[in-house]
């Protein structure tokens, strides 16, 4: 019973040490380490530029000419200027109807189209071929570039590495050397396409030929004009450890 006892208070009396053993051991230190935040921006012209087209009904005197008319009629324009039928496509699947007077029964069949172009000159021809048209409706919807997705991996690639170049050169001025990164943040990736936003809310082809006219012909040759560009940009926060 002793033998028992003993053996039991020397077992409390071990645990007990390793305890106190572990409640007073130094804490580890620290990693010493510096925060920073890369950010970058990359400027793309747009390679694919989206163009709304509404046709509908309407008539000479009293002959009405029809859509189909109208369709023929551009899809030549159209294929004058080495837009293919592939160019255009219907943006519904039905044409639908617009009453032309409230106090009839008057309605004038409408299609919507939308029409992809590869840049501003061409972009530039289609609304100069619309307006001898006498199409009328017609926008630049939005637009996009064809490599985004690889272009938005670069700029992310390119916010980080300035990340690490702030880290480099704010520690060299102290004496003192990058580690590891600790911690790896995106605080933001952004596509701007700023010539979109100016015009989605521009209807009226004359309106159109003359924003587009002021804020990118710039009184130039057709020949030289350029769409604003696409702007991308990231921020990516990094914590490094120093060096010791």
């Amino acid at each position: 019973m002793k033998k028992l006892f003993f053996g039991a208070f020397a077992l409390v009396l071990c645990q007990t040490s390793s305890l106190l053993n572990a409640q007073y051991t130094p804490a580890a230190a620290e990693v010493p380490y510096i925060e920073v935040t890369g950010n970058a921006e990359l400027n793309i012209v747009p390679d694919e530029i989206f163009i709304d087209i509404r046709i509908m009904e309407k008539y000479d005197g009293k002959t009405k000419i029809t859509i189909q008319e109208q369709e023929t009629k551009m899809r030549t324009a159209l294929n004058s200027i080495g837009l293919g039928p592939n160019a255009l496509s219907l943006s519904s699947a039905n044409a639908d109807f617009v009453r032309v007077n409230w106090k009839t029964d008057d309605l004038l069949t409408q299609k919507k189209y939308v029409l992809k172009v590869k840049d501003a000159e061409t972009a530039g021809k289609v609304f100069k071929e619309l307006g001898t048209l006498e199409i009328k409706n017609a926008r630049i919807s939005h637009v996009n570039h064809t490599k985004m997705d690889s272009l938005l991996k670069e700029v992310k690639i390119l916010a980080i590495k300035a990340a690490k170049s702030k880290a480099d050169y704010l520690l060299d001025a102290i004496g003192e050397k990058r580690g590891n990164a600790l911690i790896i943040t995106e605080n933001m990736a952004g596509v701007h396409p700023e010539l979109a936003n100016a015009l989605s809310n521009v209807s009226g082809l004359y309106r159109q030929n003359r924003r587009v006219e002021e804020e990118f012909y710039g009184g130039a040759d057709e020949e030289a004009v350029q769409f604003q560009k696409i702007q991308l940009t990231s921020s990516v926060y990094v914590k490094f450890a120093i060096r010791q």
